[in-house]
């Protein structure tokens, strides 16, 4: 007898039970409530969190375009690479330490976690991303670049290998003046931040 666990979905939300994650479309509006606005705001005003991203502004303080576009360069070229050194750099700093142990500890919650300086390049990450740079995407233009812990959720996307919604969240980094420093992007599982919230739930199953 072998037991596996089906997605059920709670039917004050959706029509009919399904196991197909797809058939669930997830309202952001909903998921992302004051109350996850606050554990992420909690997670930002760790102190590793503004002296890392106050360190990089000020050793970044003088790259220009170029000098960012050769580093977003060299990072692409070392991901498809055996040797990492740069890449392994970051990942290896205390932030990202910090990152991925908020990623381990939050139960599949979070897919992915970065942090960037004022420039858009990263500080920190739970992973090794494709680029370096994110001052071009909407991420950190929509937050960064705007007022004081600017908050801008993505459309959510469905991802067909993983079965799950995915949404990034990016919200501005602040220092203790609530100053604009940087920015952040969590990637969220919409269904299992929907499983926490109630909204849907884990069904075991027991097959003969």
């Amino acid at each position: 007898m072998t037991k596996t666990l089906k997605l059920m979905v709670i039917p004050a939300i959706l029509m009919a039970h399904t196991p197909d994650a797809m058939a669930w479309e997830p309202d952001v509006n909903k998921l992302i409530n004051s109350s996850f606005h606050s554990k992420i705001k909690n997670f930002l005003q760790n102190d590793i969190v503004t002296a890392s991203v106050e360190n990089q502004n000020a050793e970044h303080a003088n790259l220009d375009n170029e000098d960012i576009l050769a580093l977003d360069k060299d990072w692409r070229a070392e991901t498809k690479a055996t040797n990492q050194p740069f890449v392994s750099s970051l990942l290896n700093r205390p932030l990202s330490a910090y990152l991925t142990r908020i990623q381990a500890h939050e139960n599949g919650l979070f897919s992915e976690i970065f942090i960037m300086d004022n420039k858009g390049l990263n500080v920190g990450q739970s992973a090794m991303s494709s680029d370096y740079w994110q001052g071009d995407e909407a991420k950190w233009q929509k937050t960064y670049s705007k007022e004081a812990g600017a908050i801008f959720v993505d459309e959510p996307e469905f991802n067909s290998g993983k079965k799950v919604w995915l949404a990034q969240y990016n919200v501005a980094v602040t220092n203790g003046k609530g100053q604009n420093i940087g920015a952040a992007t969590f990637e969220v599982n919409l269904n299992e931040l929907a499983r926490q919230q109630g909204i849907l739930k884990y069904e075991e199953v027991i097959n003969e």
